[in-house]
């Protein structure tokens, strides 16, 4: 796996969560509930890449 693209991913994911979170006034409100859960659904499989990568670190 390369941990790169697996940082980057990681980063872009969580800043997006903080974004949605610090603009949820000014998203419209059809926009908003997407801009939400692709947010959910990005944290958690970064999350999922951390704990990965903490299990595969050995090998």
């Amino acid at each position: 796996m390369n941990t790169t693209t697996t940082i980057i991913f990681i980063i872009a994911a969580f800043a997006l969560g903080v974004v949605a979170i610090l603009q949820r006034n000014n998203i419209p409100a059809p926009l908003r509930r997407w801009v939400a859960v692709s947010a959910i659904f990005f944290i958690a499989f970064a999350f999922f890449l951390i704990v990965y990568s903490f299990t595969t670190m050995g090998t």
